[in-house]
């Protein structure tokens, strides 16, 4: 049996929705961050030495990383969907997107949640504007405008077909799902840009993505 060791509010939440779509069961063992950190806690190192979400156990398999979990579960239990056939260019462009994700897209993504986070912090009155003056020239000045520029690619690519690999629906988009969530929790991401509000209006909407978010549990980028 896979569980899947799932972490509230963060990228294990599609892992789920993967498994709801393949149609395979599983156990979903709950962790909770620290309030205060907003880390995992200690107890995932014990799954993986990271301690990181998500991580999957299959029987003695132990998988981490989002886009090795979905290449596993795809390649293991998919039956030949949710991806392209082997050897195919479109197979070629589905193992890029995987990798995009988290390799290039959630980078500014995470840099201005940094940011951000240096700008509300308590501090000495006397450090404080420094701090706000150095997260905000930064974000304005290179993780805005890098996260301008990937959402700008995501729209035009979407522009092209109806999902991001062609038009049949695949596990490259349920890879990407954060990444455009986070963006339009946190990252600028409004109606400006209709081609990735209409793809988050429509994995919103689909069955498997809402019995995953039953599964999960609370999943605050939506809000």
């Amino acid at each position: 049996m896979i569980v899947v060791h799932h972490l509230n509010n963060s990228r294990s939440q599609r892992i789920l929705w993967l498994l709801e779509e393949l149609g395979v069961e599983y156990i979903v063992e709950r962790y909770e961050r620290d309030r205060q950190t907003m880390l995992a806690p200690a107890a995932l190192r014990a799954i993986h030495p990271l301690g990181k979400s998500p991580v999957i156990t299959d029987g003695e398999i132990t998988v981490a990383e989002s886009g090795a979990i979905i290449e596993y579960l795809v390649e293991r239990y998919g039956n030949g969907r949710l991806a392209p056939a082997t050897g195919t260019s479109d197979r070629l462009r589905w193992r890029y997107w995987l990798h995009y994700a988290e390799g290039s897209a959630m980078s500014p993504l995470l840099m201005k949640l940094v940011f951000d986070r240096i700008e509300s912090t308590p501090m000495p009155f006397f450090v404080k504007p420094i701090a706000k003056g150095i997260a905000r020239k930064v974000k304005s000045s290179f993780v805005q405008p890098q996260i301008e520029q990937h959402l700008n690619y995501l729209e035009a690519e979407l522009s092209k077909n109806a999902w991001f690999v062609g038009n049949e629906f695949s596990a490259a988009d349920i890879q990407l799902s954060f990444v455009l969530e986070g963006a339009a929790a946190r990252g600028g991401l409004s109606k400006d840009r209709p081609k990735l509000c209409a793809f988050l209006d429509k994995i919103h909407a689909r069955p498997h993505y809402q019995r995953a978010l039953e599964r999960g549990g609370p999943y605050e980028l939506l809000r």
